[in-house]
């Protein structure tokens, strides 16, 4: 089949196109606004970008009203920083339930039962049941155009200035457990799927070695 995205005429009951970039990670974003109120959203437009220093992005959509921005965004642009909690399995029911609370004066992580837990670099706090934490400055935000208004798109980058691992997160040899944590990640529909299998592919040949370190990130400080 083809179709073309201007005009949605896929013919079928539910549109395609989320189920093809897929898994997706979501950031689960915490952030406050002016007067100090929490706010926790997960969000599947999620990504990394960039190493050394780090940034991660997410996107969000508008609220249903063409040019109000969701209360993260808004939160964000407003105090210059955010949280990004790793959402995992076992956590999965309270990112839902997260995403559902609409109303800005609602503090999402005491809504659904999740304890705050204090930044070091940042001011809003983290999800302390959640196993890794990036603490993140804003650095840029980029406005993509919808076919309707009500689909226009907010992209916002941060870089991390602070990461925050659980001490049973790592497995014996210094590795991130991610098999056991079981990040979660967003299919299309309803549809949801986490990480629980993970196997390796070795670079081979000349540049082998070089690959193999910038894949895996040599551990090094900075002088």
């Amino acid at each position: 089949m083809f179709y073309e995205t201007e005009k949605n005429d896929h013919g079928l009951p539910y549109n395609p196109y989320k189920s093809i970039v897929v898994p997706r990670p979501i950031g689960w974003v915490s952030s406050i606004d002016r007067a100090g109120s929490v706010n926790l959203a997960p969000y599947s437009q999620f990504n990394n970008l960039g190493y050394d220093p780090p940034y991660v992005m997410f996107s969000a959509s508008h609220k249903t009203h063409a040019g109000e921005l969701k209360d993260s965004v808004a939160n964000i642009v407003a105090t210059g920083e955010f949280v990004c909690n790793m959402a995992t399995h076992d956590l999965r029911d309270a990112v839902a339930r997260s995403s559902e609370i609409v109303d800005p004066e609602v503090d999402e992580m005491a809504a659904v039962g999740l304890t705050p837990e204090a930044s070091r670099m940042v001011a809003p706090p983290r999800v302390a049941e959640s196993p890794i934490h990036l603490e993140c400055k804003f650095y840029t935000s980029l406005i993509l155009p919808g076919y309707d208004p009500l689909n226009t798109t907010h992209v916002v980058v941060g870089q991390v200035v602070g990461v925050h691992i659980h001490d049973d997160a790592f497995t014996e040899d210094g590795k991130i457990d991610t098999a056991r944590l079981r990040p979660l990640a967003r299919m299309g529909y309803q549809d949801y799927t986490s990480v629980d299998t993970v196997f390796e592919i070795t670079p081979q040949g000349p540049m082998a070695e070089a690959m193999i370190a910038g894949m895996g990130g040599e551990a090094k400080g900075r002088p």
